[in-house]
């Protein structure tokens, strides 16, 4: 019988086979990993059983390394001397133990491992090791037995999965204002309150799991299972998750599959002297762009690391699901660099890593059986088709993917396109064009939008008058365009999403410039790696009325659900840049020309009467008010449920009517 997603798109008939054959291979795996269990979650328990736990008998350690030939544990308690008494003993598979008595061990105690192999030995950090620091002189990085006396209690439930999820990404290092590392706690007391003012139901944090070079924004991630000890202790991240839920926000991972940093001390890389234990052999095994590992997808022991993995962070915290990062690269055996994927059949040419296909299918499969209401995003630029569709159909089972496709849109129209030529026909698809099957998550501009050598959206709009024209009673021609802009981007965005949205931390109010972590280039210098609150603070200033609107715009979503029904287009005018759809009982108008206006815009609509419900024109945002938001319009009769409907529609303004 043939699977859903070749039957629901005939373009893929060519390749039923390809696809129909990762199916089995998915299905084939799920039974060899569930021989002794009913669901696949119940089997991924490394964490379980490989690292430090304490029992009744007192400690127990255990390390997976089939190279090497001896293993000592090196620490405070033996003054970090390999000694006999400290030896692991071989217990097969590849697998090492050792038990110590109680009294051996106290929390906050550091200790590292030494490896020995033929030919060469070093010392290492723990695979599945919970709890890491950074000596603050030496630079040197410690496992830490993480035992407290009274671990923190989870007190609240997690709030019910919301099927359109509205995303705060946030950087908990980069959330103060301060030119240093911020912390959980003070992302708990200062920033998670912004984030519940303005309505979003769902926070995503990055660089959770540990990253010994900060600058990698958590992308080049050393130790799986250790919360990144830079923000604070494992008790205050579920402090802020708890904290969150309690609010009833939800709260996803940025999760980092995809590769391993290089490192070989602090990370995985050549762990038990091998190049081959955890990652694919020779230069598969190497990520020549991003200079880190390549996870070997096809091993057992790998493949239960992973979902592990993903089950301990959901088990563990309790977080809400996940983004996974960077899965394009995963996809392909290249890679997916420098391809622009215009053809299905760059989707089955044999370029595509198939284990790492089955392994996020079977990530998908524990993460949902572990919580049925966690949510799963891709971040996929290839646009493989069925990254997004049940397993069942032959798909890989995430919930959501990333409209990548959107961001990079504004960027390119900002970029090459003077506003007389934004074409509102093309603007409508780019905005609306993914598969039909699949639900996405649309985005003006994430971090990647920001990073060192690019720009925010409001500070490429305004670019230096930033910095000298955003008081409330300055009068700038670049400012005026800029917010009516930054308003309008933000609101067509959400407008034509299909299941969801996304804004990162501070752009919502315009957050100039760009990010840049310390590193030798800059000095190691924290001024872009901050978040400049004080700005949106100030009354004195108009970053105040962005932040004002995102507000509004957020609620609005809320309270109308519009997300229920497709954007329906009415008017696609681009001679005149005048935009119009439907969503339900909702109408968008939108109007990009930045200098006409048009007193009386008629159009067919569905008839009834519409009234104001948001309008990126009004004074509350800085606007120049130039519509009567209390005005009732109704529609002329012109054939059941249809009239014509004539609108006011200042240049450069979009809004939002109701129809009753």
């Amino acid at each position: 019988m043939m699977l859903k997603l070749v039957e629901d798109d005939k373009l893929l008939r060519p390749f039923a086979g390809i696809i129909e054959k990762r199916h089995r291979q998915v299905l084939a795996m799920e039974r060899e990993f569930t021989y002794r269990t009913t669901r696949l979650s119940d089997s991924c328990n490394s964490y379980l059983y490989y690292g430090l736990h304490r029992t009744n008998e007192g400690w127990v350690f255990r390390e997976w390394a089939p190279n090497a030939t001896a293993i000592y544990l090196l620490g405070e308690f033996n003054d970090w001397r390999k000694h006999p008494d400290y030896a692991l003993t071989k217990v097969g598979n590849g697998n090492w133990e050792i038990k110590l008595p109680q009294e051996t061990l106290e929390h906050k105690m550091l200790y590292r491992l030494l490896v020995e192999w033929n030919g060469g030995s070093g010392e290492r950090l723990p695979s599945h090791v919970r709890r890491v620091i950074q000596d603050e002189y030496t630079k040197i990085y410690s496992a830490q037995v993480w035992d407290p006396l009274n671990p923190y209690q989870m007190r609240h439930e997690s709030p019910k999965r919301s099927e359109y999820p509205l995303i705060y990404e946030a950087h908990i290092g980069m959330s103060t204002e301060h030119r240093r590392v911020s912390t959980f706690t003070e992302f708990r007391l200062f920033v998670l309150p912004r984030i519940v003012d303005l309505g979003y139901n769902t926070i995503q944090l990055m660089a959770v799991q540990e990253h010994p070079y900060y600058g990698s924004f958590g992308y080049q991630v050393a130790n799986f299972f250790a919360v990144s000890s830079r923000f604070g202790t494992p008790d205050e991240l579920k402090a802020l998750i708890d904290t969150a839920h309690g609010m009833g926000i939800r709260v996803i991972m940025d999760i980092v599959h995809s590769h391993a940093v290089n490192n070989e001390v602090e990370g995985l890389s050549r762990f038990d002297g091998s190049y081959d234990q955890y990652f694919y052999p020779g230069n598969r095994g190497f990520h020549s762009l991003w200079g880190s590992r390549c996870f070997d997808y096809g091993k057992h022991e790998v493949l239960n690391f992973l979902l592990s993995n993903c089950k301990y962070w959901l088990e563990e915290f309790h977080f809400d699901g996940y983004r996974f990062d960077g899965i394009t690269s995963m996809l392909y055996w290249d890679h997916g660099l420098d391809k622009d994927f215009t053809e299905y059949n760059l989707y089955y040419d044999g370029n595509q890593d198939e284990n790492a296909i089955t392994y996020l299918a079977l990530a998908n499969r524990v993460i949902h059986q572990v919580d049925p209401e966690a949510i799963t995003i891709a971040e996929d630029m290839s646009g493989m088709p069925g990254v997004a569709s049940p397993i069942e159909d032959g798909g890989m089972g995430f919930d959501y993917r990333m409209n990548m496709g959107t961001p990079d849109y504004w960027i390119k129209l900002l970029k090459e396109k003077r506003d007389e030529e934004w074409h509102v026909g093309d603007l409508f698809y780019e905005l609306t064009n993914k598969r039909e099957e699949e639900h996405t998550i649309s985005y003006a501009e994430s971090h990647d939008q920001a990073l060192v050598g690019d720009k925010t959206i409001f500070f490429r709009l305004v670019d230096k008058a930033i910095y000298t024209s955003m008081g409330v009673f300055d009068k700038n021609i670049l400012i005026e365009r800029g917010m009516a802009l930054h308003k309008m981007i933000r609101l067509v965005t959400i407008g034509t999403a299909a299941d969801g949205y996304l804004n990162f931390m501070g752009n919502e109010w315009g957050h100039p410039e760009w990010i840049d972590f310390p590193r030798e280039g800059n000095g190691w210098s924290y001024d872009h790696a901050r978040r400049l609150w004080s700005l949106v603070d100030d009354e004195n200033l108009r970053f105040r009325f962005l932040n004002a609107f995102d507000k509004s715009m957020i609620q609005t979503v809320n309270e109308t659900r519009v997300f229920h029904w497709r954007p329906e287009p009415l008017v696609r005018d681009n001679e005149r840049q005048v935009l119009i759809f439907t969503r339900g009982d909702y109408l968008f108008v939108f109007n990009f020309n930045p200098e006409k206006s048009f007193p009386d815009y008629v159009f067919d609509a569905p008839s009834g009467k519409y009234t104001m419900l948001l309008d990126t024109d009004s004074k509350n945002f800085d606007g120049l008010g130039r519509i009567d938001e209390k005005m009732e319009h109704f529609t002329r009769y012109v054939s059941p449920g249809r009239g014509q409907l004539s609108l006011y529609i200042p240049a450069r303004t979009g809004f939002v009517l109701k129809r009753s």
